[in-house]
């Protein structure tokens, strides 16, 4: 047995659980309001939480019709199939420029500017999930087929 393949799938499997998934979006932005209010604990609990999030929740027992299994699955998928997430290409380009636009919302959040703050974070989280969103759309039109 191949245990690189069975950890591997053991750890998407962890991840594709949606209480997984749902958590790990709302802890990006706890830590955009711990930085702006300068709460440097809940910044390392949120990181320490992130961190231990895989081991949290187990794999879903069946498919659940959740959003956040669907991204996780596709996004498996996407990177087996030797894809990457982030790059120039269509859909990658929204996820990479997710990035610089997350990184200005986190250093919004810091000179505590509340308007760009929210612009920011709000739109690395939209340009993020309409990447994983073209990722699902691609496989099931690959699966109609």
């Amino acid at each position: 047995m191949n245990t690189e393949f069975t950890e591997k799938e053991t750890i998407w499997g962890r991840h594709s659980n949606p209480k997984s998934g749902w958590s790990r979006l709302g802890a990006g932005f706890v830590i955009i309001a711990a930085l702006y209010y300068r709460n440097w604990r809940v910044i390392g609990l949120t990181i320490l939480f992130l961190v231990i999030n895989p081991v949290l929740f187990r794999e879903p027992s069946e498919e659940p019709d959740d959003w956040m299994y669907a991204v996780v699955r596709a996004e498996e998928r996407w990177t087996s199939d030797g894809h990457r997430l982030i790059g120039l290409g269509y859909p990658q380009i929204l996820n990479t420029l997710s990035v610089p636009v997350g990184l200005y919302g986190l250093y919004a959040a810091y000179k505590q500017k509340p308007v760009s703050t929210v612009a920011f974070s709000l739109a690395s989280a939209g340009l993020n999930q309409w990447c994983m969103k073209e990722i699902i759309d691609h496989y099931r039109e690959l699966d109609s087929r």
